[in-house]
């Protein structure tokens, strides 16, 4: 198997396939991170390894938006794309002893990764997903700066600041609030030009605690991955128990890998908080874990996880929820 590790900086991309895992033989390029270098990096490989594109392995680190550009466009050539969670690329190199930190370095580990480990293969995520996904970012960044600028002003009426500050506050205030507006329009827009979208946005919304916000987001999540199942959905939401136990003596409390995006958590948070109240299910199994003797946050983390695995479900047999509970 042709195996290539890639280590991506914003600049550069660092590649090395890894000839042979035994005798460490190898072969190394650097790049330019660019549409250019992407070209030379495949055409690279082709012509070293002798063979086509769709019989090359390429590994990389998810990289926040630095490797996004390069796995599209090795993913378009036809050829095999792997976007591994940096950490799991950091604890492998740990595991056999690397210490020393190079881009070379790095790129070795990778590739060794890849040829050792059977990584699963990238898939991009649907064009109306990215979108998305990009509004939604967007519009949650437009709300955190409402928020700074309420702060402001707060203090600047408390601290008796001159009436331009405050005049500049709410001018900013009056146009932030504008754009969020338009974003959320935006929003709508592109789910009325998703049937699809639309119909699952309403799906969600039939199960008690989950509104408008958080139906999007999970559309987003839940149709950005081929999921086999709702327990993987939540594993990688971070909502799944992590155990600390060693021996006889050691009995650690059990808590939340907190994986993934914690924006997301945050929200699903809220939404569990409402669904104990109201969603029949959740409410059940939330008094039933009290009952049992678990704390508060720790049944409240379960009711998350619940909530996760019913939108899922929901999702994927395209029918509204319906309670369990008699």
């Amino acid at each position: 198997m042709i195996t290539i590790g890639i280590d991506v900086s914003k600049a550069k991309i660092d590649c090395l396939w890894l000839r042979d895992v035994v005798t460490r033989k190898v072969k190394s390029k650097v790049f330019k991170n660019t549409a250019e270098g992407h070209l030379a990096l495949l055409q690279w490989a082709i012509k070293n390894a002798h063979v086509e594109p769709d019989e090359i392995h390429f590994i990389m680190e998810a990289t926040g938006i630095y490797h996004e550009a390069l796995a599209y466009a090795l993913y378009e050539a036809g050829a095999n794309v792997y976007v591994v969670n940096p950490a799991q690329i950091s604890s492998y190199g740990k595991s056999f002893g690397v210490r020393s930190k190079t881009d070379k370095k790095d790129s070795w580990v990778i590739a060794r990764f890849g040829a050792t480990q059977q990584p699963r293969l990238w898939h991009p995520e649907p064009s109306e997903i990215r979108t998305l996904k990009a509004l939604i970012s967007r519009y949650d960044a437009v709300c955190q700066d409402i928020q700074r600028e309420s702060n402001r002003l707060e203090k600047a009426t408390i601290g008796g600041v001159p009436d331009e500050i405050i005049t500049s506050i709410e001018t900013m205030l009056v146009q932030l609030k504008a754009e969020k507006k338009r974003l959320e329009g935006l929003i709508n827009k592109h789910f009325d030009q998703h049937p699809n979208l639309k119909q699952d946005r309403v799906l969600l919304e039939s199960i008690p605690g989950i509104g408008p916000i958080v139906s999007r987001l999970m559309i987003s999540v839940i149709r950005s991955r081929k999921f086999t199942a709702a327990p993987q959905c939540a594993a990688f939401l971070g909502l799944v128990p992590v155990q600390h136990e060693s021996g006889s003596s050691v009995r650690g409390k059990s808590r939340l890998s907190k994986a993934g995006n914690a924006s997301i958590r945050a929200k699903l948070y809220m939404a569990a908080v409402v669904a104990i109240q109201h969603n029949p299910d959740i409410k059940q199994q939330y008094e039933r874990l009290l009952k049992n003797g678990k704390s508060k946050m720790s049944a409240l983390g379960a009711a998350m996880r619940k909530l996760v695995q019913i939108c899922f479900g929901v999702l994927k047999h395209q029918t509204p929820y319906q309670s369990r509970v008699n």
